[in-house]
Order: C-alpha cells, then structure tokens, then sequence
C-alpha cells in the first residue's frame, strides 16, 4: 500500500522541462566562411551527418568550402537530447580568367620539377595529418600584414583552355622584408626553406583543425614545435617560389577545406 501511495504521489507531481541543448554559432554562412560554434561539453556535432570535432570544453568549427552553397543540417546530442538547426550557406561568384598562348613550360612543369612538388606536397601532407586538439583561435584572429590586395579567394586561371586550381587564398602585395605575423595563437607545424610552388613557407596549427599557412617568404623566424601567440613576428614577404612579385600569400583551411581569411578577418586596418 504505501508503494502504490508513492507512485501516485509522483505521478501527480509536474514533469521538469527538459533543458534545450546550448547552441551557439557566430561567423559567416557563406562559400569560403567559417563559423565558430559552442555547445554543452560532452557533446556530439555532425553537419549533413559528417561528424564534426568538438573540444572538451564544447567549442567546434564548421568551414563551407568553395562551391558549398545551399542548405545544410547541424545536429548536436547529448544524453539522449537532440537539437537541431539549418544553415543556408550563401553562394557566391568569384572571378575567372582565361590566358592563352602561354609557352607549355609555363603551364606544365618538367617531370624532374614534377617530381619535387609532389614530393614536397607528400611533405606539408604528413604535416597536416597531425592536429592540436586545443583552441588557440579562441585568442583572436588578426591580420598577418598590411598592403595592396593582389589576389583573392576563389579566383580561377584558365591557361591555354585548361582550367587551373581556385586560388585558395589571400595575396597581400608589400615590399620584400615587411614582416609577417601570426594570424592567431598557435603551434607552428611545418617550415620549409624552399618549396617548388610556395618558395620558404611556415604552416601554423591553431586547433581542432584550424591551420594558416604562410608562403613566398624571404625569411622565416620560426620553427617546428614553437608556440606563437597573435601578431607574433614568424617571417618576412618576399618573392621565394613561384612569384612574380613580392607578396604574401596567406591561406587558412579546415581539415582539407580551404576558407576565405577576408571572411574571417574582415577589412584591413589602414
């Protein structure tokens, strides 16, 4: 008798509403965007069901790669919750230029010279495969130098009627030494003293798959393994590698999608 009386009593009492999952996201929905995304920790994200990395403390990353218009699923569950959301990434038109009539050496590259870049690349690959699972980004994103904007994300070369890879990535034309610094805090993971394509080239990790590289340097201050805060020195432009000029090409990516900087650091200071 007394257990059926306590079944009764709580059957009566009110239901607890359950608590909504804490979403938060803050960035641009856009080709080429990245939006920086907090929830509970112990969480589970996935966007378009593709499991996304979440840190311990329950802030995440989801980057929209050039050609990612349309709308897309983010699920977050925890303890058996779930909530859901939908992000419309916003298409956008970049610019296509066609050049014809160039020599074949300057389109192709000789085997001997094909042969460096794909063993470069194999190099800078490894590198990538390795990721801190920390959250340097939080610190804050910042222009790594100052000058004339000579090339832009998304941009695309066709030589002689062969369309060339997207330029992944922002140029920042200034004269040779002008120093570079740190997008964000970060671990450095890769340095090179002179890449076929890229020239002295400094790869920095900024967590949970965040990476900025940093390429056609004339110097690097910097070594694999170093921690580097905001702004902190780690080169100097130049025009090492495949140039014509002295710039800076800057680039940020997300695992392997590559996202527009000018979205993620907005206007250039004077």
């Amino acid at each position: 008798m007394r257990g059926l009386l306590l079944c009764a009593l709580l059957a009566a009492l009110p239901c607890a509403a359950r608590a909504e999952i804490p979403l938060s996201l803050s960035g641009q929905a856009a080709e080429g965007g990245l939006m920086l995304g907090k929830t509970a920790p112990g969480a589970h994200v996935t966007l378009d069901g593709a499991a996304v990395r979440v840190s311990a403390a329950g802030d995440f990353l989801l980057g929209f790669g050039r050609d990612a218009a349309g709308a897309k699923r983010l699920e977050v569950a925890l303890g058996g919750e779930r909530t859901a959301r939908e992000i419309v990434v916003a298409d956008r038109t970049f610019k296509i230029e066609r050049i014809n009539g160039l020599p074949g050496k300057k389109v192709t590259p000789d085997p001997k010279s094909l042969q460096r870049i794909a063993a470069e690349k194999a190099e800078i690959n490894k590198a990538r495969e390795r990721s801190e699972a920390g959250t340097f980004y939080l610190s804050g994103f910042r222009w790594p130098a100052t000058g004339r904007i000579s090339g832009v994300y998304g941009s695309q070369r066709v030589l002689n009627g062969k369309p060339r890879r997207p330029h992944y990535g922002t140029d920042i034309a200034a004269p040779t030494g002008t120093r570079v610094g740190a997008v964000a805090a970060g671990r450095v993971a890769f340095v090179h003293p002179g890449m076929f394509f890229n020239g002295k080239t400094v790869l920095i990790d900024h967590g949970l798959g965040l990476r900025s590289v940093y390429i056609h340097l004339s110097q690097t201050s910097v070594k694999a393994g170093d921690t580097v805060t905001a702004g902190q020195d780690i080169g100097a432009i130049g025009a090492t590698g495949r140039a014509t000029g002295p710039h800076l090409h800057f680039g940020l990516t997300l695992d392997a999608i590559p996202i527009d900087p000018e979205l993620v650091l907005g206007d250039m200071p004077e």
